[in-house]
């Protein structure tokens, strides 16, 4: 966007990029694990951990990985794979117990050493550098995250793992939880312990509950402007994920943007192959782009890809 600045009596034109917002996704995308390592990790643990104990007097469930089908917990948030554990194992529908079930994963969690917590995963190539470089445009960039984790689960795992100590991330909106024990890690973001449908039928809802939580993040982001007093609005929104809810939720969330047609925000959106999908899969489920409203890439090599920020609409300058 550009706008002529007057200044003694000369017109000069002044480059000024849009407020952007950049929202991660955390597994497949920042962060690695695969098979039965990832099946073992602390957070997948924690699924089973929590529904025994507020659902089956502490009595062990079989763990998420054999209790559902990929499709029901892969790309999902935690809250529906809470909700699909719950009525796979023990047949009961669990939402009005969801909050106590958030506050069981995370307590599960925060109990453990940083060493515990990030146990067979580790950061993809170039996560670490770009977040660097992120660090140093704080002027017309915020960074937070939109996962499907619980928002105390989130900040232990980006604390553990080093990201959090980089600075890329903007605070948290003072409307976020405090959660406690994690006060000084926190950050902004849209968390699946943030929004929760509860439909574990519609498996759209994978997508569309994280859609919601791109539109909680995009909602705090413009309330931390306003909190520094910003005059500029937050203009473009990107989010970066590897998996096919991570593209549909912020296809969705621009088709929403579009209908309100308030304040239109750009859209876009970085899907990495780097967890289990291809590029070809995401780049068919991102579709074409419309220029100023949907703006999708898909790059291969993830956030080490060269092109990483070009594709997020930035330059270094």
């Amino acid at each position: 966007m550009r706008k002529l600045i007057y200044w003694i009596g000369f017109w000069f034109p002044f480059q000024i990029d849009a407020f952007t917002l950049i929202t991660f996704d955390v597994d497949g995308t920042l962060l690695k694990g695969s098979g039965e390592a990832m099946e073992a990790s602390a957070h997948s643990r924690a699924y089973s951990h929590a529904v025994s104990t507020i659902l089956n007097e502490g009595e062990s469930i079989i763990p998420v990985s054999e209790a559902l089908p990929i499709e029901l917990y892969h790309g999902s948030t935690d809250g529906l794979i809470l909700l699909r554990l719950a009525k796979a194992t023990l047949n009961i529908d669990a939402k009005e117990h969801l909050d106590d079930l958030f506050s069981c994963m995370y307590n599960f969690i925060n109990e453990m050493e940083d060493d515990e917590v990030v146990r067979h995963i580790s950061p993809l190539p170039g996560v670490l550098e770009q977040l660097h470089i992120l660090s140093g445009m704080k002027e017309r960039v915020m960074c937070g995250l939109v996962t499907g984790n619980v928002e105390g689960i989130a900040r232990r795992k980006m604390k553990a793992i080093g990201i959090f100590q980089i600075g890329a991330l903007a605070p948290p909106a003072s409307s976020q939880k405090s959660w406690k024990g994690t006060e000084d890690i926190g950050f902004l973001g849209g968390f699946g312990s943030d929004y929760c449908s509860g439909d574990i039928e519609d498996l759209k809802r994978n997508y569309m509950d994280r859609g919601e939580q791109i539109a909680i993040a995009a909602q705090r982001c413009q309330e931390l402007l306003n909190q520094r007093n910003e005059t500029n609005k937050l203009k473009r929104v990107v989010h970066v994920g590897d998996a096919p809810s991570d593209v549909l939720a912020a296809k969705w969330f621009s088709e929403e943007q579009t209908k309100q047609n308030e304040d239109q925000l750009c859209v876009g959106m970085v899907a990495v192959a780097t967890g289990s999908y291809s590029a070809e899969e995401l780049r068919e489920l991102a579709g074409e782009t419309i220029p100023g409203v949907w703006e999708p890439v898909v790059l291969e090599k993830g956030m080490g890809d060269p092109k990483f920020l070009e594709a997020c609409g930035l330059s270094e300058h």
